[in-house]
């Protein structure tokens, strides 16, 4: 294989790779061996080491000494440290975000969540999970709204923890079906308040929409909760 065509093929088995664990098809602390990697994704041992060690720096994957690599597991211990980490700097990174986006930022917000509007929750061939494409146009929304801030280690941080919240809605079944919750409603008022240039309340919701997705992958996930999380889906609420 020449040199130019190992990077892009490293890139496609590491794109390959990640929306599988996003899509549950991975699951949360499954151990990544490489034959069945080479096999899975007909590729070398050398290319799918270079996609995992991409995944472990997304805080995807955890590299394990004398033990390989596996799928970041999930628990609520987990989940309640990472909404709290996730409403105290998301939420300021929003803030800083509408105060400071452009017309540009203020453009792809809305054209981001056009797509998202648009594209079904789930897909036909799993109705239990969200799909690719929804999943893939949910980040980008959030990302977009987040893109205004000026600070880019701030976002940077964010953007990591956000990404590590995706994991956690292939853990609930329930997610975006459940009677008492309007989630293209939530996603639409995020946008209005951002467009608004209304930084408080845009805060606001947003702690409110995390918040609301852990309590319901709490209420679905197969062990009993952490005494903490409950306390971590509204304690970092001001």
């Amino acid at each position: 294989m020449a040199s130019s065509e190992r990077p892009t093929r490293s890139a496609g088995i590491y794109a390959r790779m990640r929306a599988d664990i996003l899509g549950g098809r991975l699951e949360p602390g499954q151990r990544l061996k490489f034959p069945e990697l080479s096999e899975r994704y007909a590729t070398s041992v050398g290319s799918a080491r270079e996609a995992l060690t991409q995944l472990v720096g997304d805080g995807l994957v955890q590299s394990q000494p004398r033990q390989g690599y596996r799928v970041v597991p999930l628990s609520h211990e987990d989940l309640a440290d990472l909404t709290v980490a996730r409403v105290e700097l998301e939420s300021r990174v929003l803030w800083l975000s509408v105060a400071n986006g452009d017309m540009a930022w203020e453009s792809q917000a809305v054209a981001a969540h056009h797509v998202l509007a648009r594209t079904p929750l789930f897909s036909d061939e799993d109705a239990d999970h969200p799909s690719d494409a929804w999943s893939a146009a949910h980040a980008a929304f959030h990302q977009a709204l987040l893109a205004g801030c000026p600070n880019r280690r701030l976002l940077t941080a964010a953007r990591a923890l956000r990404e590590e919240a995706e994991l956690y809605l292939q853990w609930s079944v329930s997610f975006g079906t459940e009677p008492d919750r309007d989630l293209p409603a939530e996603h639409a008022g995020l946008l209005d308040a951002a467009t608004a240039r209304d930084a408080d309340r845009a805060c606001e919701l947003l702690r409110d929409h995390i918040a609301h997705t852990a309590q319901l992958v709490i209420r679905g996930a197969p062990d009993e909760p952490n005494t903490a999380a409950g306390s971590a889906t509204t304690g970092g609420r001001s």
